[in-house]
C-alpha cells in the first residue's frame, strides 16, 4: 500500500529532508585524499547527534554504521571502514539518512575525490546526476511511477551505461523503505499513478559496464559491479504536490 502523507507528516518530512541535505553539505569538505570512510561515518554521526537526531542506517537490519560509503566499483551500501582510505581520483557516494522527529530524510551524492578523475569517470558522474533530474522532471499528478524510470533509461541506455536493476528508489517516511518502489530503468508494465502527498526517492545507480551486480556474501551489504567497473549514484527525496514536485533534500 502506498501511504499518502498528511499536512503534519509532510512538514516533518520537510524538516528531515532539510537536515539530510545539510548533513551532506557538512560532509563535503572532509571528502579528500587520506580520509577514511570510517572517519566520514564518525563525523556524520557526531554532527547528527549534536543536532539531536539519529541515523536511520545504524542498526537497520544489522547495518553496522551510520552512513553508506561506496567507492569506485561499489554500487551502494558500502560499509565505512578504517582501511578504506580515499585517494585523489576516486569517486565515492555518500548516502545519508537521518531520523528527525521520527521521520527520515534520504539523500546521496557521488563526489570526485580531489576534484579530478578520468574523463570517463567524470562523464559517468555528470550523466548520473543529469539522469536523476530527468527522472524527477516526470513527477506530477497523472503520470505514473514507471514514467520516471522510462525517462532515465531513454537518456542513459543509448550512451551504453548499465542501469542497476536489483535496487530501486522507494517510498520513505516513518519507515526507511515504503511503497512504491521506484525503478530507474524501463519498466515492462504500468506502475502506480503519481498522486499528491506521495513521498519517495529517485536514485539512479549507473554503471560504466554491465547493469549486473554482486552482493557481498561476507558482510551481507556491499553491492559491487559484476565486472569491476565504476558505478555512480545520486538521490533526492521528493514530495508530490498538486502541480508537480518539491525536492525535500535540497539546501
Amino acid at each position: 500500500m502506498i501511504y499518502i502523507k498528511n499536512k503534519s507528516e509532510i512538514e516533518k518530512m520537510r524538516k528531515a529532508g532539510k537536515f539530510a541535505a545539510e548533513l551532506l553539505v557538512y560532509l563535503e569538505p572532509f571528502v579528500k585524499s587520506g580520509v577514511s570512510t570510517l572517519e566520514l561515518n564518525d563525523i556524520a554521526e557526531a554532527y547528527t547527534k549534536k543536532n539531536g537526531h539519529r541515523s536511520a542506517p545504524l542498526g537497520y537490519k544489522g547495518f553496522p554504521k551510520s552512513i553508506c560509503t561506496s567507492i569506485n566499483q561499489v554500487v551502494c551500501h558500502g560499509i565505512p571502514k578504517k582501511e578504506d582510505v580515499l585517494q585523489d581520483g576516486d569517486i565515492v557516494n555518500l548516502d545519508v539518512s537521518p531520523i528527525v522527529d521520527g521521520y527520515i530524510g534520504d539523500t546521496s551524492k557521488t563526489f570526485i575525490v580531489g576534484g579530478k578523475t578520468s574523463p570517463e569517470a567524470e562523464k559517468l558522474v555528470a550523466d548520473t546526476e543529469k539522469a536523476m533530474w530527468i527522472g524527477i522532471e516526470q513527477i506530477k499528478p497523472g503520470n505514473r511511477i514507471d514514467d520516471i524510470g522510462n525517462a532515465i533509461d531513454d537518456f542513459l541506455t543509448p550512451m551504453g551505461y548499465g542501469i542497476v536493476r536489483d535496487l530501486m528508489g522507494h517510498g520513505v517516511g516513518r519507515n526507511f523503505h515504503e511503497e512504491p518502489q521506484v525503478p530507474h530503468f524501463r519498466s515492462p508494465r504500468k506502475l502506480a499513478k503519481i498522486e499528491p502527498g506521495m513521498i519517495f526517492t529517485v536514485e539512479p545507480m549507473v554503471n560504466l559496464g554491465t547493469w549486473e551486480v554482486n552482493f557481498d556474501r561476507s558482510d551481507k551489504w556491499t553491492v559491487r559491479t559484476k565486472d569491476g567497473k565504476l558505478s555512480a549514484q545520486f538521490e533526492h527525496t521528493i514530495l508530490v504536490t498538486d502541480k508537480g514536485y518539491e525536492i525535500l533534500t535540497k539546501v
